[in-house]
C-alpha cells in the first residue's frame, strides 16, 4: 500500500489486545508506527509488517516516555498522531481493593497516559498540528459493579482529555477518547483482582467479576474492526470528541446521557436556587443603565 500521506503513530501497550491489533492495521494500512511494549520480545515481530520503530516503554517512567519521543523524532520526523492504549485492569469492589493496588492502577492508567501526553506535546505544539487518541472505556462514563477503581481512572482519563481539549485545540491539536465495551482481548482474562473478598459483595462485584471470567473469549467486540474504526476516526475530517466502540458501549453512553439530563431537569430549581439571589438595581442604576443605552444608540 501507498506510503505517500503516511502519518506517524505512536502506539503505547502494543503486546497484546487493542495495541496489538492497532498497530497491525495501521502497519497494513502503510502508516509508520512507533510501536512499543514494556517487554519488546513480543512485538518484534511487528517490525515485519511494515514500516515499524520497536521501542521499549513502560508509561510509568516519564524519563523512558521522552527517549520514546525523542527517538521517534530521530527515525520519522514528527508524531502525528499519539495513542495511549497501555493499561491494566482490576477486579474487586471499592472497599475490597486496597491502596497499594488502586494507586497502581492510577499510575498505569492515568498517570502513565499523562507522561506519554507531555512527552509529545511540545512537538505537536511547534508543528500546530496532532492528534492524541486517549483509550478509556464505558466504564470512563458509566460506573459498574465489581471493577470501581478500574473506572475510575478512566474517568480522571476523560476529565483530563476534556480539559486538555479546551487547551490545545487552538493549537491545531486534536484530543479523542475512545470508550470500548467489552472486546475479545485479554484484559478479561489477564486482570488481577482482591485476594480477600467480603462476603457482603458477593451479590454485587462478586458476581460482575465471576461474569467478566466467564465471558472471556466470548466478547461482542472485534478488536481487529475497532482498529479500523479507530484509524478512521482519526483520519476525519472532523475527528469525534468520544468514540464509544461496541453496541453495548454506544447503549450505555446513551442512556448516561439521558439519565443525566433526566436528574438534572428534575432538580433544577434546587440546583440553580444555590447561587446568590440576583441584586435588585437602585434606581440611580437604572437610570444610568438607560442613559448609556441612549448614547450607544445616538439617542
Amino acid at each position: 500500500m501507498s506510503t505517500q500521506n503516511s502519518k506517524v503513530w505512536l502506539v503505547t501497550g502494543c503486546s497484546t489486545g487493542f495495541g496489538r491489533h492497532i498497530a497491525e492495521h495501521l502497519l497494513e494500512a502503510g502508516e509508520k508506527v512507533v510501536v512499543t511494549a514494556r517487554k519488546t520480545d513480543k512485538i518484534t515481530g511487528l517490525g515485519q509488517k511494515g514500516d515499524a520503530l520497536i521501542l521499549p516503554l513502560d508509561v510509568i517512567d516519564r524519563e523512558q516516555c521522552q527517549k520514546v519521543v525523542d527517538a521517534a523524532g530521530a527515525r520519522f520526523g514528527q508524531i502525528d498522531v499519539l495513542i495511549n492504549n497501555a493499561g491494566i485492569g482490576f477486579f474487586g469492589a471499592i472497599e475490597e481493593t486496597d491502596e497499594q493496588d488502586a494507586r497502581g492502577l492510577f499510575d498505569v492508567n492515568f498517570f502513565g497516559t499523562a507522561n506519554t501526553i507531555h512527552a509529545v506535546l511540545p512537538h505537536m505544539r511547534a508543528r500546530r498540528s496532532g492528534t492524541i487518541v486517549n483509550l478509556t472505556s464505558i466504564g470512563g462514563l458509566v460506573g459498574y459493579t465489581g471493577v470501581g477503581y478500574y473506572c475510575a481512572t478512566k474517568f480522571a482519563v476523560e476529565g483530563l482529555s476534556d480539559t486538555l481539549r479546551a487547551e490545545v485545540a487552538p493549537l491545531g491539536i486534536n484530543v479523542m477518547t475512545v470508550e470500548p465495551s467489552a472486546f475479545r482481548t485479554e484484559w478479561a482474562g489477564s486482570s488481577n483482582e482482591v485476594t480477600a473478598s467480603i462476603a457482603d459483595y458477593e451479590a454485587t462485584a462478586g458476581e460482575a467479576r465471576r461474569a467478566y471470567h466467564a465471558s472471556v473469549g466470548k466478547q461482542a467486540g472485534d478488536p481487529a474492526r475497532a482498529a479500523k474504526a479507530i484509524r478512521e476516526a482519526v483520519l476525519a475530517p472532523e475527528p469525534p470528541h468520544h468514540l464509544p466502540l461496541g453496541n453495548d458501549a454506544a447503549d450505555a453512553a446513551l442512556k448516561k446521557a439521558d439519565d443525566l439530563k433526566a436528574n438534572v431537569l428534575a432538580w433544577e430549581a434546587l440546583s440553580r436556587s444555590a447561587d446568590f439571589p440576583p441584586t435588585k438595581p437602585s434606581s440611580q442604576t437604572q437610570t444610568e443603565n438607560q442613559h448609556c443605552r441612549g448614547f450607544r444608540h445616538g439617542e
